[in-house]
Order: structure tokens, then C-alpha cells, then sequence
């Protein structure tokens, strides 16, 4: 059984997958999408899956066909394409989502400080990043402009 972020995380890869944007919709839908529940996401991107997801069963289907391939049929190439961009967006969400949480969690626990949308203060980072030459052994240390010296990738 597959985690919601790794459900989104199919449908991104069905997308950027070759063929016909339509066709890659589609798959993105019925291989990951549709086993997606809105309950099983943050709070705050469940609105828009549950809007991609109606965008994407709206049609009544023909004989031999479902609600995904009759409303990806009928649905223009940009409309596809700012749909797809839309799935897109919902798995980077989810992402920065939990990054957030688990940089504040690390952060937490070794008691250097907390996570603010993703980047955590007092020196602590995602990955162990250095953030702008502090390492989170000096108290009070003041961000300094320009680049850091250390970046962890």
C-alpha cells in the first residue's frame, strides 16, 4: 500500500512521462490519483485535490469508456495542461509539507531551535545544511546578506 506522498509523487512522474498530455492525465488518475484521499492530506491541499479530482471525473462517460477518459476527451489541450501543472503543484505542497514538519521535528528534538516553513532557525536545517556559515553553535547569531558559505545538497 503506497503513502498519499507517494501517490502524488506517481502521478507528478506519470506527467512528465512522454506521449500525449491527455493520455498522461489519464494514467496519472487511474494509477495514483484515484487511490488518493482527501482525509489523508494536510488540511490546507485538500481543496485543491478534491478541485483536480472533479476536474478530471466531470464528464458522463460513453459506453466503454469512464469518467476520466470521457472528461480527458473532451477537454482541451491547455485545460490538460494547466490540470496537469495543477497535480504538479499538489505533490510539490505535499513536499514542503512534510519537510517542514520533519525539519521542525529535527529541529525539536535536538533542541537547536524550530522549523518556519521549512527552514529551521537557529542554525538547524533540513539535510543538515549550514545556513549562512552558522552551525547552531553560537547563540543569537544574526543572518548575514549575501551567499552561504555551506550549502548541503
Amino acid at each position: 500500500m503506497s503513502t498519499t506522498w507517494e501517490q502524488l509523487e506517481g502521478a507528478a512522474l506519470s506527467l512528465v512521462r512522454s506521449g500525449p498530455i491527455k493520455d498522461r492525465l489519464a494514467d496519472a488518475y487511474r494509477n495514483h490519483l484515484a487511490f488518493v484521499r482527501a482525509e489523508d492530506l494536510p488540511e490546507a491541499l485538500r481543496e485543491d485535490f478534491r478541485a483536480c479530482h472533479d476536474a478530471l471525473t466531470r464528464e458522463r462517460p460513453l459506453r466503454g469508456e469512464d469518467a476520466v477518459r470521457a472528461t480527458v476527451r473532451k477537454m482541451s489541450s491547455t485545460e490538460a495542461d494547466e490540470l496537469a501543472c495543477s497535480v504538479v503543484r499538489l505533490f510539490a505542497a505535499i513536499v514542503r509539507e512534510y519537510a517542514t514538519d520533519e525539519a521542525h521535528a529535527a529541529a525539536v528534538a535536538n533542541g537547536k531551535g524550530v522549523a518556519v516553513n521549512g527552514v529551521a532557525l537557529n542554525g538547524v536545517a533540513l539535510n543538515g545544511a549550514t545556513l549562512n556559515g552558522f552551525n547552531g553553535h553560537t547563540a543569537g547569531a544574526r543572518v548575514r546578506n549575501g551567499t552561504p558559505r555551506e550549502v548541503a545538497l
